[in-house]
């Protein structure tokens, strides 16, 4: 099990030590949920309506991609922006005109906003691919209470659980793991699967 240090200067262990015992509580969890295969993944409550690829292939795409990011120490719930590149990569080497879009997305209950957060997502022309929600639960930083799933399909009919509201100057720099650790590999799967 490879797992990767949220912190640039720390390895996995150097930062696991400097946390408290009650932050390495939920990361313990998930690392026992990696070593027993169990981690969730987006396609078992994707929400999909997209005509682009395949709905078996687009399952496959993001349950991969979302494995990679997932070797963050503390899981994927932080890994919008890697997961929205790795996944656009992704789909421009297969040919598909796609961009990372980040911003700001706003989460609702019973029709109330109850939580905003910087976010990243996937734009293919009129499609969106918000495919790293179904773990936001594990965030500390997000409300338990809120469930939301992953989506992908046409953006003016994201479900209404959420709202994402691009910010086109937004721009972040290029991810070291996505890069240099998970694309290449990623790279041989595409070449392998299409």
């Amino acid at each position: 099990m490879r797992e990767i240090s949220p912190a640039v200067n720390y390895s996995v262990e150097e930062f696991f030590e400097q946390l408290s015992l009650s932050d390495r509580k939920p990361i313990t969890k998930i690392r026992e949920e990696k070593r027993k295969g169990l981690r969730p993944l987006p396609s078992e409550k994707l929400i999909d309506s997209s005509t682009v690829l395949n709905s078996d292939f687009r399952r496959a795409l993001l349950n991969k991609v979302a494995m990679y990011v997932d070797e963050n120490l503390a899981g994927r719930s932080e890994m919008c922006i890697q997961f929205a590149s790795l996944l656009s990569l992704s789909l421009r080497s297969l040919g598909i005109q796609s961009r990372e879009a980040f911003g700001k997305s706003y989460y609702y209950q019973n029709g109330k906003e109850v939580f905003v957060w910087e976010h990243a997502w996937v734009r293919i022309g009129k499609e969106v691919i918000d495919g790293n929600v179904d773990i936001l639960y594990e965030n500390p930083m997000f409300p338990s209470s809120i469930v939301v799933s992953p989506y992908w399909g046409v953006i003016n009919q994201v479900p209404n659980d959420r709202k994402l509201v691009e910010n086109k100057s937004k721009i972040y720099p290029e991810d070291e793991d996505v890069k240099n650790i998970w694309w290449p590999e990623l790279q041989q799967w595409l070449i392998n699967n299409t």
